[in-house]
């Protein structure tokens, strides 16, 4: 849960025991408390130093939602209203209908949880709209979170969102000065409490930056960014392939090279190098999108966040009253911990969210509750945890 990660994450698991032959004690679980007024892109606090000594701004709670957080220019609905609606303003638009939309259903599929909402501004420009439900009857943990943010990226950050080399024209020699940047996006991290109902993240962003072309190393850009990933305990080929199906058919909607292309992305970013494995079953991600007609883009973002609901409601249904043990417990908690190791590891949201002087709740809103570690974990060879972290190590073509 990128520039475009970025604003991700904008908002982010393995013994000489065998498992399956144990009865395991109650598990040692970590808890990662976070409040609910996390937001998942860089709420970028009150004047800190980052390195590059720019002036970062504090944001305010605010009572209510406003209609817009969009800047005048940019908005329909202020001085600007006889203006062509811009393409900041509709994706606004659309990723709070998303935030509605899929908060509604996940308080559906709880029976009884309710999200805490909060509502912040930046007096530079922007806000957000942190919502949090937390140990419900069916979610440990659901983050479903928008920004749109207005502000002055340090230029390691720049580099940080981009990459290094892009961010530098593919030279690393070359410094680029604190770059002025517009950010909106939706992000979500979902973590049930059963074992067999699986975690999910979806993040959908655009991500402007207003240098003057001639600004060293950092050219006046725009592009899209997301994707959503299925991260399960066990694996249910029902599951997955409906998984995977939903997000092929957003792809294929406008370009059959999108899912194969995406899939093979997705597999590659959320890669755990340390531990030679994948953080879970995949699905689509993309970055730094902006090779394509900015309108088909958009359409195109939103109609994977819009895919959502089908694409992993269902799955929730069918599993979450599943029964489990104390053992198929502890397995995803261990799977949680390499949820966690990725996060803050080698997620590029939180790594920019980090070096922008984000408010460290927003940035780690999409850590689990709880997770385990166990010392020299391995799951006896052709039991369900094994069939899982193989499919993890080696990633399949699900259809």
């Amino acid at each position: 849960m990128a520039a475009a990660a970025a604003v991700s994450s904008t908002f982010l698991f393995l013994a000489p025991n065998a498992c399956s032959s144990q009865t395991l004690k109650p598990p040692s679980l970590v808890h990662f408390r976070r409040t609910a007024s996390a937001v998942a892109f860089p709420r970028l606090p009150r004047l800190v130093r980052a390195r590059a000594s720019v002036a970062i701004e504090k944001e305010t709670p605010e009572n209510e939602r406003p209609e817009t957080f969009l800047r005048s220019a940019d908005s329909p609905h202020g001085d600007a209203a006889a203006a062509p609606i811009t393409v900041r303003a509709r994706f606004e638009r659309m990723i709070r209908e998303v935030q509605d939309d899929v908060c509604a259903a996940i308080e559906a599929a709880d029976g009884g949880g309710t999200f805490k909402e909060d509502v912040w501004s930046r007096p530079g420009g922007g806000g957000g709209i942190s919502r949090v439900l937390q140990d419900g009857g069916v979610w440990e943990k659901a983050g479903v979170n928008v920004s749109v943010v207005y502000g002055i990226m340090p230029p390691e950050a720049y580099r940080a969102a981009k990459g290094e080399a892009k961010a530098a024209g593919g030279d690393s020699s070359v410094k680029a000065g604190p770059v002025p940047f517009f950010a909106a996006g939706i992000s979500s991290v979902l973590h049930p409490k059963n074992p067999f109902a699986p975690t999910l993240h979806f993040n959908y962003r655009y991500f402007e930056t207003d240098a003057p072309q001639d600004a060293p190393g950092a050219p006046r850009q725009w592009w899209f960014g997301g994707g959503t990933d299925f991260t399960p305990a066990y694996i249910f080929e029902e599951d997955v392939k409906h998984f995977h199906k939903a997000q092929k058919q957003a792809c294929d909607k406008f370009d059959p090279s999108f899912y194969p292309r995406f899939k093979k992305w997705c597999d590659d970013y959320f890669f755990i190098k340390h531990r030679g494995e994948r953080r879970g079953l995949g699905g689509i991600f993309f970055d730094d999108l902006n090779d394509y007609d900015q309108e088909m883009l958009l359409a195109f973002s939103t109609e994977c966040a819009k895919s959502v609901v089908p694409a992993y409601i269902p799955i929730i249904e069918r599993r979450k009253d599943t029964p489990f043990t104390e053992k198929n417990k502890a397995w995803q908690q261990l799977r949680r911990g390499r949820y966690v190791e990725f996060n803050l590891v080698y997620d590029r949201g939180t790594t920019f969210g980090l070096k922008t002087g984000g408010r460290i709740e927003s940035i780690l809103v999409s850590l689990p509750l709880t997770a385990r570690w166990e010392y020299v974990h391995q799951p006896e060879e052709g039991s369900e945890e094994w069939k899982l972290l193989d499919a993890c190590i080696n990633p399949k073509e699900w259809i």
